[in-house]
């Protein structure tokens, strides 16, 4: 094992979320407050609320809150629902069960399909249980498009037709948090009715916006609901009298000038160009647990790769344990990576026999590939068991995706 700790360089964090943030963000915070009742602060946050909706590919409105993305679930549920009205929950990891459970506390009726750790929502099943519903109780169906825990990528246009299969008039919203910016999403020509988002990931920006992004068949449930909280209420929000009511107080303003930072990159790059990269990044993140797995028990958590996330990883060593893996990598080189996050069942060893590896936002292949040569210095360093050339195997695939 290394006695010499080589960790005194920047340190990498290769979580899934909050991202890396870019310089050119950071930069943009360091300024002294603005003036929060007219001018340029104005200007920054309606540019803000623009580009989001394009960028979800919608004419729908954006509502911004300060929160995290806990805070945009109960956003969608005080705007969208009221309570004993029914929603269907998908789950498919974690924070689809994590959403219905806030929902329970709100006095919703939830009813929940899981489809495990491993696999992802299963369109039949969907369809099957919204075409039993012949009374239309179900008022929306609720899932996640990428879940951060088991790094499933959900196929959202399956999802529209079964609830279109089966002639139900239920709101489509989806979690888009992890995949936003990561994942190709695109809002209306999916046939989706809210977008629950927000900005410490593929938006590379610190923690503390979340984003409802809804079209117009939402907006109008949403006047139905006789008594919503204030400060969840998104009619003031996307119909200020003034200012503030954006924020149901004072503006966040330097979460404001980072997201505008963000959002500026994002543009410059272009929508296709950041989904095509994210794509090669997380190819490249396989072909390597490929290659580990080879000789070990090293393995995507996600079976098929058109169900994977661009965004996240999620990597099983079933029997092992990768906390003593993680523990290296952070002490001795320098690098962060994500724990087992919902998997805390003795067959995972209470979660320890899983990491994550997040290639979300601000990512590029010199800091993916020494994130890959870190950990295979890990494995080496610990003698765990695993194939080689897991370094080789990501460059060659980078190097083909041109």
């Amino acid at each position: 094992m290394m006695t010499l700790s080589l960790s005194s360089g920047r340190d990498l964090f290769m979580t899934p979320g909050p991202s890396v943030m870019p310089d050119r963000v950071l930069s943009a915070m360091h300024q002294a407050a603005p003036n929060i009742y007219e001018g340029e602060l104005i200007d920054t946050t309606d540019s803000i609320l623009s580009d989001l909706a394009a960028f979800a590919g919608t004419q729908g409105r954006t509502a911004l809150y300060i929160c995290n993305g806990h805070g945009v679930w109960e956003a969608a549920i005080s705007n969208l629902f009221e309570p004993g009205d029914q929603v269907l929950v998908l789950n498919s990891g974690t924070f689809g069960g994590g959403w219905g459970n806030l929902a329970r506390v709100m006095g919703i009726d939830v009813i929940e399909l899981d489809f495990g750790r491993h696999d992802p929502i299963d369109p039949d099943q969907l369809r099957d249980q919204l075409s039993a519903d012949k009374a239309h109780n179900i008022k929306g169906v609720l899932g996640v498009h990428t879940d951060t825990a088991s790094s499933v990528l959900n196929d959202l246009p399956a999802i529209r037709r079964a609830i279109d299969d089966a002639g139900h008039p239920a709101l489509f919203v989806v979690d888009a948090i992890a995949s936003f910016g990561c994942d190709r999403y695109e809002m209306d020509a999916w046939g989706i009715d809210v977008t629950v988002t927000a900005c410490q990931k593929g938006l590379m920006t610190p923690p503390g916006l979340g984003y409802l992004i809804f079209n117009h068949r939402a907006e109008l449930a949403s006047k139905k609901i006789a008594k919503r909280s204030p400060y969840w209420d998104w009619e003031p929000r996307i119909k200020p009298e003034v200012f503030y009511q954006r924020f149901c107080g004072t503006a966040p303003t330097h979460l404001l000038f980072a997201q505008r930072a963000a959002l500026d990159m994002i543009n410059e790059e272009g929508y296709e160009t950041i989904w095509l990269r994210h794509a090669a990044l997380a190819r490249a993140v396989w072909a390597a647990v490929s290659a580990w797995g080879v000789a070990g028990s090293l393995q995507c958590n996600i079976r098929e790769e058109a169900y994977r996330s661009n965004a996240v990883t999620t990597i099983r060593a079933d029997g092992h344990d990768m906390a003593r893996m993680r523990q290296w990598c952070e002490r001795e080189a320098g690098l962060v990576l994500g724990l087992g996050l919902g998997f805390d069942l003795p067959e995972y060893m209470d979660g320890r026999s899983v990491f994550r590896i997040g290639h979300m936002g601000h990512l590029n292949p010199p800091m993916l590939l020494g994130a890959l040569a870190t950990i295979d210095a890990s494995f080496k360093a610990l003698d765990f068991p695993h194939g080689n050339g897991a370094v080789e195997a990501a460059a060659s695939t980078l190097a083909s995706s041109g």
